[in-house]
């Protein structure tokens, strides 16, 4: 490539802020997918994800309309998702990431995904990391004004009362908050030189089980349950990042829940290891609150954070009637028609630990 930016190259990150931040920014919503930074040189494409790594094998739908749809010569900065009825669907794009080729483009063909646009980084043969936020907003919407699905630009204003509507009627969509920039911000690849907000709750959940830590000492993770309306308790997910002081005390204290733990416990059945990994049975009895930010069909969409035991709450009492009801949100008006009908059926765990997430 000829470019006068090349790849590899790390895209530029946000800071977790609490809450918006007010003045001179400009505001996003935020996409629940997989960072990509495109360089097209021609009949050259490339995607390049947060990591530095190639992408286009895992999306072979995104190249031939990246070339059609993208000026000629450009690096433009974005997000790859997957639109379907029901909002966002990061599991599929999880399921992406699959050594069979077949099954790639299986997929690609049940459920394509989308490119959406939000910097411009280079355009011809200027480099445009030194001009500010404002005038790279404006070139990326001169350069895209005629882009069709599946490649979009994101929406954006400097008005931060939209923003605080956005992070909350968008949330039913999928997406996880909003990206604060500084209009006069500049390109940094690889820095936190942005703003993210995102949506923090917190839930009561049972724990049923938990992972040792990869060193081999102590509790890695947490096995979180939730009870539906009929009683039944579902994996929703895991709370994670405790110190190593943490680690032995909580190996301690749910030593004694491990004695015959698994004689009707309703995760007796897992026994497929590509799906749920090593792991070791409590008695569903003890309750943690933990803090969590977005939560994607029954299963917390990251990993949360332990704040506290709750010896005051029955097991059984923890249900998904106490979380927050988003109501649902339709994606029509940034995506029309392009979005998948059959979305893949994922077990999200599974897709997870596949993926390394």
């Amino acid at each position: 490539m000829t470019l006068p930016v090349r790849p590899p190259m790390a895209p530029m990150l946000a800071k977790l802020a609490h809450e918006l931040p007010e003045g001179d920014f400009l505001y996003e919503p935020k996409w629940d997918g997989f960072r990509c930074i495109v360089f097209r040189d021609g009949d050259s494409v490339e995607l390049i994800s947060r990591n530095e790594r190639p992408l286009q094998r895992y999306f072979p739908e995104l190249s031939p309309a990246l070339r059609t749809e993208l000026p000629r010569r450009c690096v433009i900065d974005g997000v790859i998702v997957i639109a379907t009825d029901h909002g966002l669907d990061f599991d599929a794009l999880l399921l992406r990431v699959h050594p069979a080729t077949s099954r790639v483009e299986e997929l690609a063909q049940d459920s394509p995904a989308s490119f959406v646009a939000f910097d411009l980084i280079a355009l011809e043969s200027q480099n445009l990391c030194d001009e500010p936020m404002s005038a790279r907003r404006l070139m990326l919407e001169e350069a895209l004004s005629d882009a069709k699905p599946p490649v979009y630009v994101t929406p954006a204003t400097t008005d931060v009362e939209i923003a605080r509507d956005w992070f909350e009627r968008f949330e039913g969509a999928g997406l996880d908050g909003v990206i604060a920039k500084p209009s006069a911000l500049t390109y940094h690849p690889g820095e936190r030189a942005m703003f993210k907000v995102k949506h923090d709750r917190t839930a009561d959940c049972v724990v049923g089980g938990f992972r040792r830590h990869v060193s081999g000492s102590g509790v890695g993770s947490l096995l979180l349950g939730l009870y539906d309306a009929r009683g039944r308790l579902h994996h929703v997910g895991v709370a994670t990042g405790f110190t190593a002081a943490d680690r032995l005390a909580l190996e301690r204290e749910l030593g004694p829940l491990t004695k015959d733990a698994l004689r009707g416990h309703p995760w007796a059945g897992w026994r497929d290891p590509e799906a749920h990994g090593s792991w070791e049975a409590v008695r569903p009895q003890l309750v943690a609150e933990v803090a969590y930010d977005h939560l994607q069909g029954t299963c917390f969409r990251h990993a949360t954070r332990f704040a506290r035991w709750r010896p005051d709450r029955d097991a059984k009492s923890c249900t998904y009637a106490q979380l927050d009801e988003v109501p649902p949100r339709e994606l029509r008006e940034v995506f029309g028609d392009r979005i998948a009908r059959r979305p893949a059926r994922v077990r999200p765990q599974a897709a997870r630990a596949r993926a390394g997430a």
